[in-house]
This record gives structure tokens, sequence and C-alpha cells, in this order.
């Protein structure tokens, strides 16, 4: 099989990630999202959306979003389990990544694909007047999971899943998009750290 990768681009790094805490090694093919080669034809033609990244099996099936992608590869390597050990746990897990996903990622990407100067040629329209209203709907999530996290250590309960990862990368991204998470947020801050000297986060 193999992974077009978009390198640092939040999506792309999310499986990169995954595939790291798994310790799953797959064949990389890099594409230079920079010279826009996510919208190459052959790309097109396996993502039809022009995004990355894009999973190729043997068999050619093609598989897309990053999710999906991690889950695909959680079924076939379940441990470490990163989507949940029972039912229960995994509605847990799935609850916290879709809100990480829905509510935090989406505000900090709109922020970033509304305002940063590389964008405009990408977003279009650009409207940096949404991209602005989203800074704040980033920082209030923050506030809700600082609160969240005086009680547990990773976003989803006692153990590091996928929706760390998430929340790991929208946070990372909130630099280009110039969003600042409050010192104040004690626990966030704590937390970030931990996941992001795991050798699995380094670039």
């Amino acid at each position: 099989m193999k992974l077009y990768d978009g390198g640092r681009a939040p999506n792309p790094r999310r499986v990169t990630v995954f595939l790291k805490e798994k310790g799953i090694e797959v064949e990389i093919v890099p594409v230079d999202m920079n010279t826009l080669g996510h919208k190459a034809p052959e790309l097109t033609a396996k993502n039809p959306l022009q995004r990355l990244p894009i999973l190729e099996l043997d068999d050619g099936t093609v598989l897309c979003e990053s999710v999906a992608i991690c889950r695909y590869f959680e079924e076939l390597q379940p441990d470490p389990p990163l989507f949940g050990i029972d039912a229960k746990d995994r509605a847990i897990v799935e609850m916290w990544n879709r809100r990480a996903e829905l509510i935090y990622f989406a505000a900090v990407a709109a922020a970033f694909r509304h305002i940063h100067p590389a964008m405009v040629s990408w977003e279009v329209p650009q409207v940096p007047e949404w991209g602005e209203v989203n800074k704040p709907k980033a920082v209030e999530f923050l506030r809700f999971l600082n609160d969240e996290l005086a009680g547990r250590p990773y976003v989803a309960g006692q153990r590091y899943t996928i929706a760390d990862i998430t929340t790991m990368i929208a946070f990372d991204f909130m630099k280009p998009a110039r969003i600042t998470c409050p010192d104040e947020f004690a626990h966030v801050w704590r937390w970030y750290r931990e996941v992001a000297s795991r050798p699995s986060a380094a670039l």
C-alpha cells in the first residue's frame, strides 16, 4: 500500500502521528502541497476532492479522510488501542474526537484559511471577517477543555487516543492561524506539553 502524504499539513500529520504511535511503517509518497501537487491529475483521479492524505491499498482501493485511514489501521493492528477498548470507551473517544474536530479544529482551520496571506489563492473567496470570528471560538473550546482536563490526563480519559492526536494537531495549527492559548489554561498546557513530547509528535 501507499500513503500519499502532505508533510506538515494538519490532516496528513494526523495519520503520520497515528502510524508512529502504532509502530506501523507504510510506503510514503511525498506530495508538495505548496506547489499544488495534491491537485495534480494523478491524485485528482484518486481523490476528486483534491485533498490529502490518500491511502491506496494493494488491491487498488483508495481511502481518503484522515480519521477513516486511521480507523483502517486500527482494525489491522488493534494494539495499542487508539479508538477505545470497549463499547463505552469507543463512544467516549468518538465523542471527544468529534468535538475536537468539528468545533476546535474547524475553528482554527477557518481562521488560518481566511486570514493567512498564503491561503488567498486557495480559499476563494477569502473572508477575513469569518477568520476573525473563529479565533475566539477556538479559545472558548480550550477554556472548556481546560476544565475537563482538570480531572484526567488525556482528552478522552486515562489513555492517549486519536482524540489527543486531533487536538494536538489543532493546537499546533493555532500558531500559523495567529491564535494564542492563554497562559491561564494550565491544564491544557500541562496536557499539551505531555503529548507534544511523545516521539510520535516530532516534526
